[in-house]
């Protein structure tokens, strides 16, 4: 057996340790006494894919500490094997791993938005504090701005997502450490906007017009296009007053980081 297919073997016995697998490693070891060399070649195995569950396991436990902490140790733990045995690590970096594990939660738990988008909180806050340097548009730059032609660039930290549920308000609680609220549905979607400003992430839901503004702005960049949107929507005069209003909002929040 070629070293490749060797490598092959043992990459796919850590995630699946299917019989034909450990047959082969058990083959092309060719022990004289085969039985001792089954037992001895499964037992090294066994300990391989021990510490290769045990250290994801523990990547996603630092990862997610106050999912970890609000879901138990038991849920928490099968949706972290679930989500080992259908997701290899993907990047050079165990930091990586914890991406999608919360679409890995929305499947397992359907019927409990809640836990998915509490998830997808605690990793965006992570990923936004980590995400590239942009100073914000200074405001003395507005005067310049040609409104009919500007497009807006928004802050690479910033991640956003639909809001079905409280989870802002868990979240919150969590976070200060207060016992938090029962999980309850909203009464109209919304969204969830993560970003951060320096060195501090921020976290905060929306509307349904708002979130969905920033996913048109995202798209387009162009503020004309915007007021257009929010015209089409809301009548023309409350629509160019909503877009003011929301590019007030985004300019103190430091969301905006050019108007070119």
């Amino acid at each position: 057996m070629m070293l490749a297919d060797l490598q092959r073997d043992f990459q796919q016995w850590l995630t699946a340790a299917t019989p034909d697998i450990a047959a082969r490693a058990v083959s092309s070891a060719g022990a004289a006494d085969a039985e001792a060399g089954h037992a001895r070649i499964m037992a090294g195995l066994a300990v391989y894919q021990n510490n290769y569950r045990a250290q994801l396991v523990g990547c996603l436990k630092a990862c997610y500490p106050k999912l970890h902490a609000w879901l138990g140790d038991e849920l928490f733990l099968a949706a972290a094997i679930t989500h080992i045995d259908a997701h290899p690590p993907h990047a050079w970096t165990l930091d990586a791993y914890a991406d999608g594990f919360a679409d890995t939660l929305a499947a397992l738990h359907p019927h409990n938005p809640d836990v998915q988008e509490v998830a997808w909180i605690e990793h965006a806050l992570g990923a936004a504090f980590v995400a590239a340097d942009a100073a914000p548009l200074a405001l003395e730059a507005l005067a310049q701005v040609d409104w009919e032609t500007a497009r807006l660039r928004l802050t690479p930290s910033l991640r956003s997502a639909p809001a079905l549920t409280n989870a802002e308000q868990v979240w919150s609680a969590l976070w200060d450490e207060r016992a938090p609220p029962e999980s309850e549905m909203l009464t109209e979607q919304g969204g969830l906007l993560v970003w951060r400003r320096g060195y501090t992430t921020y976290l905060k839901q929306v509307d349904a017009l708002e979130y969905e503004a920033l996913l048109q702005l995202q798209a387009d960049g162009s503020f004309a296009a915007l007021c257009d949107w929010l015209a089409a929507r809301c009548g023309e005069a409350d629509g160019v007053a909503k877009a003011g209003e929301l590019l007030a909002g985004w300019l103190a929040a430091e969301l905006i980081i050019s108007a070119a």
